[in-house]
């Protein structure tokens, strides 16, 4: 064991020696590599950094509530005709909800224009045109864990007497009540009056630092007297501690029995919670994983393949030094493990500096862009290096034994 060891780290030290001989070729070598190593371990950190950023906003928003629109909410790039036209969601359904679903303790309803809209938003001096209104029943705030920081949130008896108050994200507050407390002050939107009533602490939303900090909360009747003709109706519904499963059977069973939905046909409503936002999302973020992994290992392989070579040509140039070796007593596996330890110290290296330059453009990318998340995982550098290694295990195997054939004899006339 103890001679294994020595010859061992003889074959090592012959492998640096030669790296140090040849630096630039050797660089050349193993940039393949060093491209695949730095591409896994950046996907890695940007999907893991994704991934915990996905779950803290999903997981904020409640982890007992259930998201209800017409269509699912999440993800969605693409939506189908059927999808687009489908009929919305009403005050009603909400209140069968709570009424009629044992297994659902609280429901509340948010009403507001769908697609693009700009709501006109004063104060004195200064305006906003991007600001997001809505109509909020009192329990849609509770149950998306909306974080008070000032102030008071809607009332039953503000919905009730269609009062002109608002409730103001962080945004909102920042932008127009940059020196002075909002509360009590009277903010105007889309021309009409609305005293503010309360304010929201800062939100966290994926891939943003505002989140839901630009949103204007108003009375669900007063913005329903405001936009008659608005219609689509966001419910969020709170189950019963343990029984997501049963709520979830209830709600739809209840939707599909309201929405005439036939036994044979497809939901025309959707029902989502945290943790299906976040399967959802770590199935899309898998499939682009995938692709990413295939073009690393491109990178990869057009390493192995100049390791491959560097390494013929390197026992080439040095036929004389094994047959010399081999005339001294060496044996053929000493041959075979100078060179795989060889290619292998050339692959390792480059994975190394892979890894150190994926890891300082992760620090470099969470440093210059705070929204986009990225945590490099200690699985994908240990991954990362091991992949290659291997690379040159697997590479440089065939001119090892290339080398460890060559006749003693033949080798020490090489010239």
């Amino acid at each position: 064991m103890r001679a294994y060891r020595r010859n061992a780290r003889e074959n090592l030290w012959l492998a640096l020696d030669t790296l140090r001989t040849h630096k630039f070729r050797s660089f050349l070598t193993i940039l393949g590599v060093l491209i695949g190593t730095m591409t896994v371990i950046l996907v890695a950190s940007l999907i893991q950094g994704l991934d915990q950023q996905v779950t803290e906003v999903a997981q904020g928003f409640g982890t007992r509530t259930l998201w209800i629109f017409k269509i699912k909410p999440g993800f969605n790039f693409r939506l189908t005709r059927e999808e687009r036209m489908r009929k919305p969601l009403t005050y009603e359904d909400a209140m069968a909800i709570k009424e009629q679903c044992p297994d659902i303790e609280a429901v509340g309803v948010e009403l507001f224009n769908w697609g693009p809209s700009f709501m006109e938003v004063k104060y004195r001096g200064q305006e906003m045109v991007d600001a997001n209104l809505d109509g909020a029943t009192p329990d849609a705030l509770r149950l998306t864990n909306a974080e008070l920081a000032d102030g008071r949130l809607l009332t039953d008896v503000d919905n009730l007497h269609r009062r002109n108050v608002a409730v103001l994200g962080a945004e909102v507050v920042q932008r127009l009540f940059a020196n002075e407390d909002p509360i009590g002050k009277t903010i105007l939107v889309n021309g009409e009056n609305f005293e503010v009533v309360g304010t929201l602490a800062k939100r966290k939303e994926f891939l943003s630092d505002t989140g839901n900090d630009r949103i204007i909360y108003i009375p669900y009747l007063t913005y329903k007297r405001m936009y008659p003709y608005s219609k689509d109706n966001w419910i969020d519904a709170l189950a019963a501690p343990g029984k997501m499963d049963q709520a979830i059977d209830e709600v739809t069973g209840l939707l599909r029995h309201r929405r005439h939905v036939k036994p044979w046909e497809p939901d025309n409503f959707g029902i989502s919670t945290a943790d299906t936002l976040i399967q959802q999302f770590r199935q899309i973020i898998g499939t682009v994983a995938l692709v990413m992994i295939v073009i690393s290992s491109i990178g990869l392989l057009v390493g192995g393949i100049g390791v491959m070579n560097i390494m013929l040509v390197s026992v080439t140039e040095r036929t004389r030094e094994i047959g010399v070796r081999k005339a001294v007593g060496a044996r053929r596996s000493d041959i075979t493990w100078q060179f795989l330890l060889e290619a292998m110290t050339l692959t390792g290296l480059g994975g190394l500096l892979g890894i150190l330059l994926g890891w300082s453009i992760s620090i470099l990318v969470r440093s210059l862009f705070p929204t986009m998340p990225s945590a490099v995982p200690l699985w994908s550098v240990a991954a990362g290096f091991t992949v290659a290694v291997s690379v040159g295990l697997f590479f440089g195997l065939w001119p090892a034994v290339k080398a460890s054939r060559l006749d003693p004899i033949v080798a020490l006339r090489y010239e």
